[in-house]
């Protein structure tokens, strides 16, 4: 489900072109077993992440408990604008939405997300407080390190060393991942998340130097299958399951802070079951399922009961001095100036 942010600034028109997940209409009725709890509709991308929220929340805890959980299955910003058409309604059509937490910022926003009751999740006490978010529960995150190839390079220490023009056609940046690959450039160049222009100039530089651009993480990850680069910034999780597929690669936490990408729930303002959404957030956050989606996915436990093999989790996670340096995004910075900043990336440093 890792996706890479797109820029959010609809029409009506183009919100209005949302279509209904299949078998969901808006107004239908819905006969739910005698012994049912009621309905929750569940909006995500599909995909194996799909599967595994049907096997380790639905399966695992929402169907035993008497919930009926019905998918609603489409892209994420084609969700977001459905979200937003149907914003003028007294009732929508799903219950939960999972996004990212630019992706739920900017719904907040946009006024059609509710703010989480954290007092409402029996599991909120367990739940790390980097994860409570006001219109999102962080289900699982990871975070923009430097993955190596550790027969061809040393472990990185920052991302200045990532960044640097000395690898050349070695080093690989992800073309949809732009906003954190700027955002990691302005920190190597001692700037911050609120202001990317500081790391323009040595984008420049590595694009001189011979990077590569790759269109999409698999097409990285191909890269450093086959040695044609050595390194990249890219999510720690996707050491671990590119490590178990045969690839040759490790991860290298910056010294500067790792950037946070964070993955969650969010329950829109007019949800039908508001009751539903909260226990999809429950059950997202109960023991096992967030033990069985750290084991499948690489994505460490946003609760501090979760527990994970030690082997496991040195690979996939921080340590707690890491975790306390993780660094958020400037979500309002990013949706603000991410047209100018998408047009200086493809034609300034793509072009």
């Amino acid at each position: 489900m890792e996706k890479t942010f797109l820029s959010f600034n609809p029409s009506r028109r183009q919100v209005l072109q949302g279509v209904a997940a299949a078998g969901i209409a808006a107004g239908l009725p819905f006969a739910a077993r005698a012994d049912s709890k009621g309905r929750i509709v569940v909006g995500t991308s599909g995909g194996d992440y799909q599967h595994l929220v049907d096997q380790f929340i639905v399966d695992g805890v929402l169907k035993p408990a008497g919930w009926d959980v019905v998918d609603a299955v489409a892209n994420d910003l084609d969700r977001r604008n459905k979200m937003i058409a149907e914003a003028r309604l007294p009732r929508g059509t799903t219950d939960v939405q999972g996004l990212s937490a630019l992706a739920w910022f900017q719904m907040g926003q946009a006024g059609v997300l509710a703010e989480i009751d954290y007092s409402r999740l029996k599991n909120a006490a367990n739940l790390l407080p980097s994860m409570k978010y006001p219109y999102g529960v962080g289900s699982g995150y990871t975070a923009a390190v430097g993955l190596y190839n550790p027969k061809l390079i040393e472990a990185p220490k920052s991302y200045k060393e990532i960044l640097d023009p000395k690898h050349g056609d070695k080093l690989g940046l992800i073309d949809i991942q732009y906003q954190y690959v700027m955002t990691a450039a302005s920190l190597a160049m001692g700037g911050t998340v609120h202001d990317v222009e500081p790391g323009k100039a040595l984008l420049l530089e590595l694009r001189k130097a011979g990077v590569r651009i790759y269109p999409t993480n698999e097409a990285f990850a191909q890269g450093l299958k086959t040695e044609e680069c050595s390194l990249g910034i890219m999510w720690k999780a996707r050491a671990v399951q590119w490590k178990d597929a045969g690839i040759n690669v490790a991860g290298a936490v910056p010294s500067e802070g790792a950037l946070k990408f964070v993955l969650g729930w969010s329950v829109p303002k007019n949800a039908p079951n508001a009751d539903g959404a909260y226990a999809f957030l429950d059950a997202m956050l109960e023991k096992p399922a967030q033990e069985g989606f750290a084991t499948k996915l690489g994505y460490p436990p946003t609760v501090t009961n979760a527990e994970i093999a030690p082997e496991l989790n040195e690979r996939m996670g921080f340590s707690k001095e890491q975790l306390a340096a993780l660094v958020d995004l400037d979500y309002a910075y990013l949706s603000e100036n991410d047209i100018a900043l998408r047009d200086w990336w493809n034609k300034s440093f793509k072009g």
